[in-house]
């Protein structure tokens, strides 16, 4: 069979991850906030700044910072409508607004000719033509990039249906040919976004060809000879991924309907189930850092408090029966975000928009400001600051039975944010499930001090940009 059928391939060069865009672009604010005050500081002085000083290292990290919870890092993406470019314009014009402020407040302009708004303020207007260029550039990158990645699946059953579609998802420009076991199986593709379909059999005839990967689907059995192939392939530089490891990777999920038994046996990870250290210092860090958040906040926990006690008859409390570790059941405490009697139909998931919530409710929701009273259960041992997200026991049972693996979530303590909560949106469904749970599943097998810490870091983002529900 010729592969020119489908399309000419040309050799291609290896394409580099998107996974170190993120850090150039952080080594690329910083160097560029450096020399635009420097320029600054000549036009203003007509001579090179020698010294920086703990103020110029605390404006690099406000900045930073902003342009971290903006989510600036990623050109692809959007919020509320805002590409990163006028989102990076907001975030300079509120960096140049706190600044000023707190210089003019605290006088340190009056020491510091550097911070000077002769210096500061031409000096960010510079940085943010030059910060706005560098994610047009990277968008234009990620899009090339896109354009030229090309992926061979081998097999076409349920599990490589549904990662066409997540694929065409997250990369619609991205190319894939499918090798399948049974040609009828092809149907079932989306086949306007499949560049090349054909047979198991033909796989020497793409081995010598350019590829971004291989993707094997969990249903195929694949033959001596075709896994000797693979290997070629494999020792010529091109990855070779089973679909769990191409997730897990690359997407930071573990879809259960990926997953068997003996992956599971041989995989490596799930180390916080079985190592007591690990078990131990995050008790020991959830104590401590519950108790000074419960200190810390108490001013806003009063005035929640108030303000639903306002806003609507019934207690401020309420209290759910949740499943936390090994299955066990036990009572969680939030904020009252709904009105009085909300469930007297029974019980039901939360929808969006839903008539249930009450109008002080809508905002603590999108603040995640009702969940600060687990932050009791947290101390109480029931709950971690991090992990799966706590499920009603009605939902349990459905859910239980339509989805695989869903008690691995209970090998852990439940927690108020986790890795699910800040990488994937409210939902309320069986399928919303699924995709919880495929985050839950990376978090539980990949645990480690630094993942708790890269959700901690983006649970702020999501608060503050009100992305709750």
């Amino acid at each position: 069979m010729s592969t020119q059928t489908f399309w000419n391939i040309s050799i291609s060069t290896k394409i580099p991850k998107v996974g170190s865009l993120p850090v150039l672009l952080l080594v690329s604010d910083i160097s560029a906030f450096v020399v635009c005050l420097q320029f600054g500081f000549w036009l203003r002085w007509g001579k090179p700044l020698n010294e920086f000083n703990l103020i110029f290292c605390g404006l690099i990290l406000l900045i930073l910072s902003v342009f971290y919870l903006a989510d600036t890092y990623k050109p692809e993406s959007q919020i509320a409508g805002l590409r990163v470019p006028a989102r990076i314009i907001l975030c300079n014009a509120f960096v140049a607004g706190v600044s000023a402020a707190l210089i003019y407040l605290s006088g340190a302009w009056k020491q510091n000719p550097f911070v000077w708004r002769g210096v500061l303020l031409p000096s960010l207007g510079i940085f943010t033509i030059l910060a706005v260029m560098s994610r047009l550039w990277a968008a234009r990158w990620v899009r090339s990039r896109a354009q030229q990645t090309r992926w061979l699946i081998l097999g076409a059953g349920d599990s490589a249906i549904k990662f066409v579609k997540d694929f065409l998802k997250i990369n619609p420009l991205g190319r894939l040919v499918v090798l399948a076991e049974d040609l009828e199986n092809i149907n079932q593709l989306p086949n306007s976004s499949i560049n090349g379909m054909g047979s198991l059999l033909d796989l020497p005839d793409w081995i010598s060809l350019s590829w971004s990967g291989v993707l094997v689907a969990t249903e195929v059995e694949l033959s001596d000879a075709q896994l000797q192939q693979l290997m070629q392939m494999r020792l010529q530089g091109i990855p070779v991924y089973r679909l769990p490891d191409y997730y897990e990777g690359l997407w930071y999920k573990l879809p259960s309907f990926l997953l068997q038994d003996t992956w599971f046996i041989f995989n490596v990870g799930f180390n916080l189930i079985s190592s007591g250290i690990s078990w131990k210092l995050k008790r020991l860090v959830d104590i401590i850092a519950a108790f000074l958040l419960l200190l810390t906040l108490s001013p806003l926990i009063l005035l929640t408090a108030l303000a639903i006690k306002l806003d609507s008859p019934g207690s401020i409390f309420y209290s759910q029966l949740r499943t936390g570790l090994n299955t066990q059941t036990f009572r969680v405490y939030k904020f009252r975000s709904m009105y009085q009697d909300a469930e007297k139909r029974g019980v039901q998931w939360a929808t969006k928009r839903d008539p249930r919530i009450t109008r002080v409710g809508y905002l603590l929701r999108l603040t995640r400001i009702d969940e600060l009273p687990q932050l009791w259960n947290v101390l109480l041992g029931d709950m971690s600051l991090i992990g799966p997200r706590p499920e009603r026991p009605e939902f349990d049972v459905k859910l239980r039975k339509a989805i695989p693996y869903y008690d691995v979530r209970y090998l852990v303590k439940p927690g108020i944010t986790g890795w699910a909560q800040v990488l994937y949106p409210y939902g309320a469904s069986i399928e919303d499930a699924y995709e919880k749970l495929s985050y839950d599943l990376y978090y539980i097998k990949n645990y480690s001090i630094w993942l708790d810490v890269a959700i901690f870091f983006k649970t702020i983002r999501v608060v503050l940009l009100g992305k709750g529900r």
